[in-house]
């Protein structure tokens, strides 16, 4: 596996991501912010947070299959949330959490998340971008 996830001595254990990804591997892959589109390109979840962050990890999790990779390879996130407050947490973990299922995978590298006050789209409430190292 290129990418070891750690959580150093020294800094917060944190639950739902790891502070350290170690990359080992070869072939970089760049993932363009992933919105909550559907193949087709119409929105999904429309108002729903929770329902947007789980399209948009499927979808990150789509590019990755496409470049012979998946969420294991993922070596860093950056998570852009319109309006951000900290009570909006919950219904994040629960996109995540519903993706993770349908993935077979703990997406839990290192992330950024961000507040933003909009996204290309006004339907849009998320928007996440990642980056993963393969062998």
């Amino acid at each position: 596996m290129a990418i070891t996830l750690m959580n150093p001595g020294g800094l917060p254990a944190i639950d739902v991501y790891r502070q350290v990804s170690i990359a080992s591997g070869s072939k970089l892959v760049f993932v363009a912010g992933q919105v909550a589109w559907d193949a087709e390109g119409a929105t999904v979840g429309g108002g729903d947070l929770a329902a947007q962050v789980e399209q948009c990890y499927l979808n990150i999790g789509t590019a990755l299959a496409a470049a012979g990779g998946s969420f294991d390879d993922v070596a860093k996130l950056t998570v852009y949330v319109v309006d951000w407050t900290p009570d909006k947490m919950p219904l994040l973990l629960e996109g995540i959490s519903r993706a993770a299922g349908k993935l077979g995978a703990a997406p839990v590298p290192p992330a950024t998340l961000l507040g933003v006050a909009a996204l290309d789209v006004p339907d849009h409430l998320v928007e996440i971008e990642a980056t993963a190292v393969l062998d």
